[in-house]
């Protein structure tokens, strides 16, 4: 919830995708950072209050929010996202799904075994079924359903509109073992993950045409293999409704019916305040709210010392009272309005928190990390020394801090692209990129030409154009020095009217202007003609943003460096005036800040500040590095949505621990539902914040992320799902390896081989695993925060026994 991860959907086409990672470093330390023993880094265990099968009662519905209505309920095309994935988990057949460690474990109600029996000349595996495994419509489950899907998954028919493929391309053929309990797989060449494959296993009536495949299992799926089948979805209502299946021959489902019910993150609370939902995915803020509701459950009926009116001084209350009881009426009538509003709002919210005491919050781990993602396609970060630069200049330690620390969840960096810690074949391979040393990202930053005096510098290459750089040197000055005389002598005759006190600011504003201009050229020579060029403008008695190309973003208020772009207020009352035009026209957001969408490169253009104020220093004078004239600044995107503020908190820190080293940060805040198409996955950004979900099969799924991009034919990259558009060619040779790897040891070592590269070549850094807060009805067991597991969803159920009618029915 709070944070942006790849859109389910995206995530899901990796299998179907090919070639990626990063760049080619040979450096010493990859030989001994990629080699070596396990690491034994234990996972958070997962949190879902476990309880005996007979402990829970039979009966009852839970709902359980998702983000929205499923696209499609197969999990094979494209727009296929997480309430996907969530669903069709109670539905059909998983052969290996994740086991609490991050494994594939075989899943006995389908199969009694599953194992490579031959491994020449072919590799062949053979499945052996479970003989009581009926699809809802009675009949086995067989080869002809592994043919289907094969059929329609391994590319080579483009009428079936699927998003993967990896893994179907390498079968042979599909037969019949000795009997109908038996598929016999064979490989064209080896593929270690061949454990990944039939899950989720479709019916042949869905896979074995186009057009069932492509339109049929959209909106509905008649025929199912599960612990529960699909009764219905209502678009109006926003519903899924699954019923227990009467045909499953595993252990019955506790719960009658579980719906699955679309809420948007910003309604959870109010969702299971009301009672509508039992189950919610939670931010930080939600999480608290239960917290307190529960620590607050013995305060005997005392107002509560937070939410709405907690912050209300007794002074000020005292002064409200007065005023809604004083002569003057229409003040009265204010203060009295007020009052009710603020009355109203603080019973509101004790209701709320009274009904929120009958939830817990389960916590653990998500099997998924976060990332800084540097896209090294063009710009500064095309060049691995900058993107190693920005890597070292990280605390990934306090960045995990910030996230994880005040949840109580062990906050520790990451030390792997390929695997979590807890899961088998993790091992901390950031050494091949070195720890945070501010020193040598500064070291790296000078090799590569960025220096403090270089953004006051002319490219080296600059040809003779103006007849101003046809004179060079001291001419130069002079002519700018004369014209910026002139304009100011103009603007003053047609200021002729502007009071005396106004005057005085200005020239006042102007001698500050000057000490500091002198101040600048000591420190930094190169900046004089900046320096003059703001001396100017003071001269005016106002600085105008945008007017100059000057950046003047809005920065976070965390973010004090000179860095960081900022954005001038505008002059006293005009400030006022200004700021209730924009927000009415959907301009600023609530903060203030310049809407992202609207966001000009130079800031809110226009805006005014007051009279004196200096206009930014130049970017040498702040010792922000440049080079050829240009300064050393990365757009940095981010998300705006409020499940997003962690995120955001950790896109300030890194801002701040960037300026430390001369890098500069142009913050754009984006709406989530654009974020990740309009920005990252087309490339419009220098840094960016985002996840990947954990994977048991990182030689499969790791490869589209990682691997090098391949220039198209109209000059474009392929870059799959690379969307730092950094790689190698030894990464990828190193993942082809261990896909053809048999034996899991060995395939381990060399995705620990490939992780060491990765690290070196700075194009993804991870940060933290990310957090996993799981709001769930204290009576409810086996649910909540699974951590790397696969639900059970026949074990889900209330712990004590419910009336007929949900417990999610009852209006709290």
């Amino acid at each position: 919830m709070s944070h942006v991860g790849v859109p389910r959907g995206t995530v899901r086409k990796r299998r179907s995708l090919a070639l990626l990672t990063t760049g080619v470093l040979t450096i010493p330390v990859l030989a001994g950072c990629s080699s070596g023993g396990e690491e034994t880094a234990r996972g958070v265990p997962q949190d879902i209050a476990p309880a005996a099968r007979e402990t829970v009662a039979d009966g009852s519905t839970a709902n359980w929010a998702v983000d929205a209505l499923p696209a499609t309920f197969n999990a094979f095309q494209a727009d296929a996202d997480s309430a996907t994935t969530r669903i069709t988990g109670a539905l059909l057949p998983t052969l290996f799904p994740m086991d609490k460690a991050g494994q594939p474990k075989l899943n006995p109600d389908y199969l009694e075994s599953a194992k490579v029996i031959e491994r020449e000349p072919r590799q062949v595996v053979l499945y052996k079924l479970n003989q009581q495994a009926v699809w809802s419509d009675g009949r086995e489950i067989g080869a002809p359903d592994f043919v289907a899907q094969w059929r329609a998954l391994r590319g080579k028919d483009s009428a079936f509109w699927t998003a993967r493929n990896s893994g179907y391309e390498r079968i042979e053929k599909i037969e019949r073992g000795a009997d109908d309990l038996q598929v016999r797989v064979t490989f064209s060449k080896p593929y270690a993950d061949w454990r990944s494959l039939f899950s989720p296993l479709y019916p042949k009536e869905i896979t074995g045409s186009p057009d069932a495949f492509n339109d049929g299992a959209r909106t509905t799926l008649k025929t199912t293999a599960g612990p529960f089948v699909l009764k219905g979805m209502s678009k109006s209502k926003g519903t899924v409704t699954l019923a227990r299946n009467p045909r499953w021959w595993g252990d019955k489902a506790k719960l009658d019916t579980l719906v699955f019910r679309a809420v948007a993150a910003k309604d959870r609370t109010q969702a299971l305040a009301d009672g509508t939902v039992d189950i919610a995915d939670i931010d930080a803020a939600t999480a608290d709210r239960i917290t307190l509701a529960r620590r607050d459950r013995g305060s005997n009926g005392q107002p509560l010392n937070h939410g709405p009116g907690s912050e209300i001084t007794p002074a000020q209350a005292l002064r409200s009272w007065a005023q809604a009881h004083g002569s003057d009426e229409d003040a009265a009538e204010i203060a009295q309005a007020a009052r009710e509003k603020n009355r109203k709002a603080v019973v509101a919210y004790a209701t709320e928190q009274k009904a929120l005491r009958d939830f817990a919050v389960r916590k653990s781990l998500e099997p998924a990390y976060t990332q800084l993602a540097l896209n090294g396609e063009s710009g500064p970060l095309a060049d691995d020394r900058v993107r190693r630069a920005v890597a070292r200049a990280l605390d990934r330690q306090e960045l995990a801090q910030t996230v994880l620390g005040p949840l109580g969840l062990p906050a520790k960096p990451l030390g792997s692209h390929l695997a979590l810690a807890g899961q088998p074949g993790y091992k901390d391979g950031s050494g091949a990129l070195g720890e945070q040393n501010t020193k040598e990202a500064q070291a790296l930053l000078a090799d590569a030409g960025w220096t403090r005096g270089g953004a006051a510098e002319p490219p080296k290459d600059t040809k003779a154009g103006s007849e101003a750089e046809k004179k060079g040197g001291k001419d130069d000055e002079a002519e700018a020095e004369k014209k910026t005389a002139g304009e100011a002598e103009e603007d003053k005759d047609a200021k002729s009217e502007k009071s005396e006190e106004t005057e005085k600011d200005g020239k006042k504003a102007e001698e500050d202007s000057t000490e500091d201009s002198a101040d600048s050229a000591a420190e930094r020579k190169n900046a004089d003609q900046d320096s003059e060029d703001s001396a100017a403008s003071r001269d005016e008695g106002l600085y105008i943003v945008g007017g100059d190309n000057k950046p003047g973003a809005p920065a976070p208020a965390t973010v004090g460096s000179a860095s960081a772009v900022h954005v001038l207020a505008p002059a006293r009352t005009a400030a006022a005036q200004g700021t209730v035009l924009l927000r009415q026209a959907g301009v600023l957001g609530e903060g203030g800040a310049v809407a992202a969408t609207d966001k000009q490169p130079g800031g809110a253009a226009g805006a005014y500040a007051p009279v004196g104020t200096a206009a930014p220093a130049p970017a040498a004078a702040k010792g922000q590095l440049g080079k050829d004239g240009k300064t050393l600044t990365l757009r940095f995107v981010l998300p705006s949505g409020p499940g997003s503020q962690s995120l955001r908190s950790v896109g300030d820190k890194i801002a701040v621990m960037l300026e430390k080293i001369g890098v500069g940060t142009e913050i754009t805040k984006v709406p989530d539902e654009s974020y990740f198409k309009d920005h990252i996955a087309s490339g419009a950004y220098d840094l960016a914040l985002y996840s990947w979900p954990a994977t048991a099969y990182p030689a499969t799924d790791g490869r589209p992320i990682y691997a090098k991009p391949e220039p198209a034919t109209d000059g474009s990259l392929l870059v799959e799902q690379n969307y730092t558009r950094v790689g190698t060619d030894h990464i990828d040779q190193l993942f082809d390896k261990a896909a053809a790897e048999l034996d899991e040891k060995a395939a381990r070592e060399l995705m620990k081989q490939a992780d060491a590269r990765i690290w070196a070549a700075a194009g993804s850094i991870p940060l933290f695993q990310r957090p996993q807060l799981v709001a769930v009805d204290k009576k409810l067991a086996n649910v909540g925060a699974f951590g790397f597991a696969a639900p059970r969803y026949q074990d889900i159920g209330f712990k004590n026994r419910q009336a007929a009618g949900s417990p999610a029915d009852r209006k709290k």
